[in-house]
């Protein structure tokens, strides 16, 4: 693990209109780690992730990436530094098959016509990085592909462009045991192959199985970040509900993101 966070932000503020929905938020990810981004419904993880992803920009604070400051105002700004944000609703088509899906609006072209020869290898070679097994051909539609299967080709379209940092949305949602536990060893396989992963979850069996680092939001505040291994499942749920745990609390904010 290197020192300096791929992700670092720092004091983020968003407001819409009257409503302040962040405040002062701060979250380091680094490559190698996956850093789980928990938080009760309305705490402000999903703000926080479109602000990371440049569908929102921020009002106020700092956005850095690896360790240097940047300007996000579009997705495209995102993509551009090595951003890939996975959302729940996968934004994949049905209708069409894993290898189109993956390349859908960057398609390769070799002149006037799509390079299909070009763009099936590199979407198997994605695949194989990320050892997934479970995908019997590339030219299957998504329609016949399980929730299992259909989340592996999501995190694959996103790691396939020499991605830095890849934010996953609650990936698990709606999956059975076994189709979980591919999807999470896929996860942690990702920071294995030296990325950020940031994981949105509120599943805590699933953050304490693949987190490296846990950052929790309470009412649009960082209520705690800490390393997984340092605090217990009771600690992290207690962090949710009331933005502090014992000595983990705002106060500790700064030692914890350092740790």
């Amino acid at each position: 693990m290197t020192e300096t966070p791929t992700l670092e932000l720092r004091g983020i503020d968003k407001s819409f209109g009257p409503v302040q929905v962040l405040h002062d938020v701060a979250l380091s990810a680094y490559a190698g780690e996956v850093t789980a981004l928990v938080g009760d419904n309305g705490a402000g993880k999903s703000t926080l992730v479109k602000c990371i992803g440049g569908i929102h920009s921020a009002d106020a604070g700092d956005y850095l990436f690896e360790g240097r400051p940047v300007q996000v105002h579009s997705p495209r700004d995102a993509a551009a530094l090595g951003v890939e944000i996975v959302y729940q609703d996968l934004a994949l088509c049905d209708n069409l098959d894993i290898v189109q899906n993956m390349f859908l609006g960057r398609e390769k072209r070799r002149g006037l016509v799509l390079d299909d020869s070009t763009m099936e290898e590199m979407a198997a070679a994605t695949l194989q990085s990320l050892s997934v097994r479970t995908v019997k051909s590339l030219r299957q539609k998504v329609s016949s592909l399980s929730g299992g299967q259909r989340q592996t080709v999501a995190i694959a379209k996103a790691v396939l462009w020499n991605s830095k940092l890849v934010v996953l949305d609650e990936p698990t949602a709606a999956l059975g045991v076994a189709q979980t536990a591919q999807v999470l060893e896929l996860v942690r396989r990702l920071a294995d192959n030296g990325l950020a992963v940031v994981l949105i979850s509120h599943n805590m069996n699933d953050v304490f199985a693949v987190s490296d680092r846990i950052a929790a939001l309470y009412l649009g505040r960082t209520a705690a970040q800490v390393k997984a291994s340092d605090a217990t499942h009771a600690q992290v749920v207690e962090l949710i509900t009331s933005g502090r745990s014992g000595d983990l609390g705002p106060q500790n904010t700064s030692k914890g993101a350092a740790a």
